[in-house]
C-alpha cells in the first residue's frame, strides 16, 4: 500500500460519513462512536479490484492486538473487507490519530471464545447477529507489524 494510492471508502452512506469525519479530525470525531464503543479504520486491498478499501469497525483489545468482528449484521455472507484480508492479510489501521500496518488473521478455535466474549461485552448485538446466521462469524486479530 502506497501513500499515493486512492482509498475508496465504504459505499454505505453513514459509514462513509463516519470515515470522512474520522479522517478529517484524525480520530477526534469518530474514534468514540458511542459511549464506551470505539472504532478504528481498516484499509484492505480489494481481492478482485486491487483497489484500497476502507471501512470503520468497532474494535476491542487483546493484549497488544486489536480485535474486530466480521458480523455484517448477521448477513449470510462474510463482509467484503473480511474476504479481502483473507486474500491479502497485510492491512492499514487507524486508531484515533495513530496509523500503522498490521497483519490480520482469523482467531483460532482455542482463542476465539475468549475474544468473542471481549467483543460481545463491547457490542452485545453481536450475539443476535450470530443467532440469525448459519455462518460462524469470525473474530479477526490485527497484529501490528
Amino acid at each position: 500500500m502506497t501513500a499515493s494510492e486512492q482509498v475508496l471508502d465504504s459505499p454505505e452512506g453513514w459509514v462513509a460519513e463516519h470515515i470522512r469525519r474520522y479522517v478529517e479530525t484524525d480520530g477526534a470525531e469518530g474514534h468514540e462512536w458511542r459511549p464506551g464503543v470505539h472504532t478504528l479504520l481498516l484499509t484492505t486491498r480489494g481481492r478482485r479490484s486491487g483497489k484500497l478499501r476502507r471501512t470503520a469497525l468497532i474494535y476491542g483489545r487483546d493484549g497488544d492486538d486489536l480485535l474486530v468482528v466480521g458480523s455484517q449484521g448477521g448477513a449470510p455472507q462474510h463482509p467484503a473487507w473480511y474476504l479481502n484480508l483473507l486474500a491479502e492479510p497485510e492491512v492499514q489501521v487507524q486508531v484515533g490519530a495513530e496509523k500503522f500496518t498490521a497483519r490480520a488473521r482469523t482467531a483460532g478455535p482455542e482463542e476465539k471464545p475468549r475474544m468473542w466474549r471481549t467483543m460481545t461485552a463491547i457490542w452485545p448485538a453481536y450475539e443476535g447477529y450470530q443467532a440469525r446466521t448459519d455462518r460462524d462469524i469470525p473474530v479477526v486479530v490485527l497484529e501490528r507489524i
